[in-house]
C-alpha cells in the first residue's frame, strides 16, 4: 500500500475526528453545567416554589408572627404599666406564656418559627430549604410591620411614646441605656442560650419524641423567658429595653416608631445571626444520632 495515500487519507480524516472530539467535549461541558445547575436548584429547594404547602406555611408564618408580636408587645407594656413592685418578673413570665401557646399552635402548621433566627438555624441544619427560609423571613418581617401598624393605631399615644411602641431600644437618647458593645454581647449570648437549650431539644428527633410537643414548646418558651429576664436584670439600665431575640420584631417597631429605635438597630440583626453561626458550628461537634428534622418524627 502506498504510504503517501494512507498519510493523505489520515490528514483528510483528522479535521472530522477533531470536530467529533470537540463536539463530545462541548456536550460533556454542557451536561456538567446542567448537572451543577440542577444540583444547586435542588440544594436551595427551588422545587418548593411550586408547592402550595410551602405557600400555606409561609402565610401561616406571616399571620402567626403578626398575632404573636401584637399580643406580646401589648402584654409587656401592660406589665410595665401595672405599677407592680417587680415588673421585671412579669415581663419574662408573659413572654413564656404567650410564646408557649403560639408555639403549641403553629409548630404543627409551619414549624412555629415566627422569628428569622429560628428560620435561619433551621435552614442551616437542613430542617427546611433555603428557599423556604427566605420566604419565611420575608413573611415574618411583613407580619411584624402589620402588628406594629395595628399597635400604633390602637395604643394611647402617650404610652406608645413612653415605651417607644414596645420596640428594641439600646439607648433612649437621653443618655440612659447601654453601649453598643454591651448590647451586641447580650444579643449574642442570649440568642445562643435559646438555641443551645431550646433548639437543641426541638431538633433532636429522639428527645422530641420522648418529651412530646407540649414539653418541647414549654422548654423553648421557657428559655426565651429566661433570656429576657437575664437581659433586663443584668444591666440595671432603664433606657435599655432588653434583648430583641427577634430581628423581625425590632424591624417592625423601628419602621413604625423610628427615633431612638434606629440607634444601633444593626445590633439586633448581627448579634443573633452571629449566634446562629456559632451554634451551627457547635452542632457539628455533637453526635449525629438523634439530630435532624422534627418532621421526620412519626
Amino acid at each position: 500500500m502506498d504510504l503517501n495515500v494512507v498519510s493523505q487519507y489520515a490528514c483528510h480524516q483528522s479535521p472530522f475526528s477533531k470536530s467529533l472530539e470537540n463536539g463530545h467535549t462541548i456536550s460533556n461541558f454542557t451536561a456538567t453545567k446542567e448537572s451543577l445547575k440542577t444540583g444547586f436548584l435542588d440544594h436551595i429547594g427551588a422545587h418548593e416554589f411550586f408547592s402550595t404547602e410551602m405557600w400555606r406555611a409561609t402565610f401561616t408564618e406571616l399571620v402567626a408572627t403578626s398575632c404573636l408580636l401584637f399580643t406580646l408587645t401589648i402584654s409587656i407594656i401592660s406589665s410595665l404599666e401595672s405599677h407592680e413592685s417587680e415588673p421585671k418578673i412579669l415581663v419574662p413570665l408573659a413572654v413564656f406564656i404567650i410564646a408557649f401557646f403560639f408555639l403549641l399552635t403553629t409548630v404543627p402548621l409551619s414549624g412555629g418559627h415566627m422569628n428569622p433566627i429560628f428560620t435561619t438555624i433551621a435552614a442551616l441544619e437542613g430542617v427546611i430549604t433555603f428557599l423556604r427560609a427566605i420566604f419565611y423571613i420575608l413573611a415574618q418581617c411583613v407580619g411584624s410591620i402589620l402588628s406594629y401598624m395595628i399597635i400604633k393605631r390602637v395604643m394611647n399615644k402617650n404610652v406608645a411614646k413612653k415605651y417607644a411602641l414596645g420596640g428594641c431600644m439600646i439607648n433612649d437618647g437621653n443618655g440612659e441605656g447601654v453601649t453598643l458593645a454591651t448590647a451586641l454581647v447580650l444579643e449574642f449570648s442570649c440568642t445562643f442560650l435559646v438555641l443551645f437549650v431550646g433548639v437543641t431539644v426541638a431538633f433532636d428527633k429522639r428527645r422530641f419524641k420522648e418529651l412530646g410537643l407540649v414539653m418541647v414548646c414549654a422548654v423553648l418558651a421557657g428559655t426565651m423567658g429566661l433570656a429576657v429576664f437575664v437581659s433586663i436584670t443584668v444591666t440595671g439600665k432603664s433606657g435599655y429595653g432588653g434583648v430583641g431575640l427577634n430581628p423581625a420584631r425590632c424591624l417592625g417597631s423601628a419602621l413604625l416608631h423610628g427615633g431612638a429605635l434606629w440607634y444601633g438597630h444593626w445590633v439586633f440583626w448581627v448579634g443573633p445571626f452571629l449566634a446562629c453561626i456559632a451554634y451551627y458550628c457547635y452542632t457539628l461537634t455533637l453526635p449525629k444520632e438523634g439530630m435532624g428534622n422534627i418532621d421526620a418524627v412519626d
